[in-house]
């Protein structure tokens, strides 16, 4: 017979999700940032995190822009 407990140090099931990490990272940079090179410099690497994200989902197709120029624009409104 054949042992079928798995000993993997891998869990399965309810594990952590990707999105957790990502934010785990996320938070990680920002705080080293800020203990190295001081206030200024994170929320430069902030805004560049924002930025990055926001062009992900633009590339992603996930934001659309011109809703959002529309919006600025006065020519819709969410209401």
């Amino acid at each position: 017979m054949t042992n079928t407990t798995d000993t993997s140090p891998v869990r399965t099931g309810r594990g952590v999700s990707t999105l957790t990490i990502v934010a785990m990272a996320i938070g990680t940079v920002l705080a080293l940032t800020w203990i190295v090179l001081g206030f200024w410099a994170f929320v430069l690497v902030a805004v560049a995190i924002v930025i990055g994200s926001l062009v992900a989902r633009v590339l992603d197709g996930r934001l659309d822009l011109g809703a959002i120029t529309d919006v600025i624009r006065g020519k819709r409104s969410s209401s």
